[in-house]
C-alpha cells in the first residue's frame, strides 16, 4: 500500500470518528440528542488516528529523510540552473568542465604527495652490492617498473659511494641524509643527489608515478658519479699557510 493508500486510510478513520460523534449527537429518536463538547470528540479521533493499523504504511524515518535531500537537492539544482546562462545545458556543460579539469590535474600530478613524518631508511635487510642494485634496477626498467627502477638505482648510487669510501655505511640512513652527506664531497653534483633522493621519496613515500625520463636522471647522476672526483677539504696551518 502507497503513502497516499496511508492518508486516504488516516483520512477514513477522521471521516468515522467525525461521523461517530455527530451519530453520537443526534442520538434516536425518542431519546434527546447526547452532546459531546468539542475537545473531547478531537481527542477521540487523536485516539483513533494513533491506532498503529492507520501507519503501517508510513514511510521510515530514513526513507523520509531521502526524500527531503532529494526534495532539497532538486531545489539547489535548480536555482543553479536558473542562475547559469542557457539553464540547465549550460549547468550541465559546467558540471563537465570541472569534472575534465579535474581529471587533467590527477592525471598530470598524480596523488597529492604526503611527507612522511619520519622516512624509512633506503635499505632493507638484505645487504646489495652496487652491481646488484643497478641490475635490478635495469631489470624492473625493462619491464617498465619506473617506480622501482628509480628506487633501486638510488640505493645502487649510495651503495657504490659507500664502496668507495665516499659515504660512511650507516644502516638505517635515509636517501636524503645520504644526498646531504654525498653532496658535500661531491659539491658539483650536490643538486642532482639532492633531486634524486626527491624522487626516491616521491615514489616511495608520496604515491607519486615516476616515468622513464625521471629513471634516466637517475640513471645518469649513477654513470656521471662514478667519473667524479671527491673534493678534498683543507684545513688552515697554525702560521696562515695551507699544507
Amino acid at each position: 500500500m502507497s503513502m497516499t493508500g496511508g492518508v486516504l486510510t488516516a483520512a477514513s478513520a477522521m471521516s468515522g470518528a467525525a461521523h461517530l460523534t455527530t451519530s453520537a449527537s443526534r442520538g434516536s429518536g425518542d431519546e434527546p440528542p447526547v452532546t459531546i463538547p468539542r475537545d473531547p470528540a478531537r481527542e477521540a479521533a487523536r485516539r483513533e488516528l494513533a491506532k498503529r493499523m492507520y501507519h503501517e504504511n508510513d514511510p521510515s524515518l530514513f526513507q523520509r529523510a531521502l526524500n527531503a535531500f532529494w526534495e532539497w537537492l532538486g531545489k539547489l539544482l535548480a536555482k543553479a540552473a536558473s542562475a547559469t546562462p542557457g539553464g540547465s545545458l549550460g549547468l550541465l556543460v559546467v558540471v563537465l568542465c570541472v569534472i575534465a579539469v579535474l581529471a587533467a590535474l590527477w592525471w598530470r600530478l598524480g596523488n597529492p604527495r604526503r611527507s612522511p613524518v619520519a622516512a624509512a631508511p633506503l635499505f632493507d635487510e638484505r645487504p646489495r652490492t652496487a652491481a646488484g642494485h643497478r641490475a635490478a634496477a635495469d631489470a624492473h626498467a625493462a619491464q617498465g617498473h619506473w617506480n622501482q627502477a628509480v628506487q633501486e638505482r638510488m640505493r645502487a648510487i649510495v651503495r657504490a659511494l659507500e664502496e668507495r669510501a665516499l659515504l660512511d655505511v650507516r644502516p638505517g640512513r635515509t636517501a636524503d641524509e645520504a644526498a646531504a652527506e654525498a653532496g658535500r664531497t661531491l659539491p658539483a653534483h650536490a643538486d642532482a643527489l639532492h633531486a634524486a633522493a626527491r624522487h626516491f621519496d616521491d615514489v616511495t613515500y608520496g604515491g607519486r608515478t615516476a616515468d622513464q625520463q625521471t629513471y634516466q636522471r637517475v640513471a645518469q647522476l649513477d654513470s656521471d658519479l662514478e667519473r667524479a672526483r671527491p673534493t678534498l677539504v683543507t684545513s688552515a696551518a697554525p702560521d696562515g699557510k695551507t699544507g
